[in-house]
This record gives structure tokens, C-alpha cells and sequence, in this order.
């Protein structure tokens, strides 16, 4: 599987939502993408690409799309 295949299903199993949907996917954007539900999603990002996200990545992990620039900071190619 791709990183970027990997990366989108991180969001889908975290949010329960629909790969056509993520383009647009935000912060607070569906109920199940709060405060929990964001730390959740970052585990497993840090688990699925075996990374440590720094703090201010975390606060700035904001939606989908800025998601991607932070995780290419890593290292990961998408």
C-alpha cells in the first residue's frame, strides 16, 4: 500500500468517513474528529509511518490537507 493510500486511511478509520470527503475534512469538521479523536488519529499516524510528531505539529495538524505538508516534513513521501 502507499504512503498516500496509508495517510487516507488513517482519516478513514479514525473519522468514519468517506474517501471523497477528504479533501475537505477539518478540525471539528465531523463529530468524531475532537480533542480525543484528533490525539487517536495522530497515534496512529505516528504508529502506521513510525514518527513522532512534534507538539507543534499536533496543534497545527489542522485538517486533511495540512496534515500532508506536516507528515512530508517527516520525511514521508506522499
Amino acid at each position: 500500500m502507499s504512503n498516500k493510500k496509508k495517510y487516507m486511511q488513517v482519516f478513514i478509520n479514525s473519522f468514519q468517513v468517506k474517501e471523497k470527503d477528504l479533501p475537505t475534512l477539518n478540525y471539528q469538521g465531523v463529530d468524531s474528529w475532537d480533542s480525543i479523536g484528533h490525539m487517536k488519529m495522530i497515534a496512529e499516524m505516528e504508529e502506521t509511518f513510525n514518527i513522532m510528531i512534534g507538539m507543534d505539529d499536533i496543534i497545527d495538524f489542522s485538517s486533511y490537507v495540512k496534515g500532508l505538508e506536516i507528515i512530508k516534513k517527516y520525511g514521508i513521501a506522499l
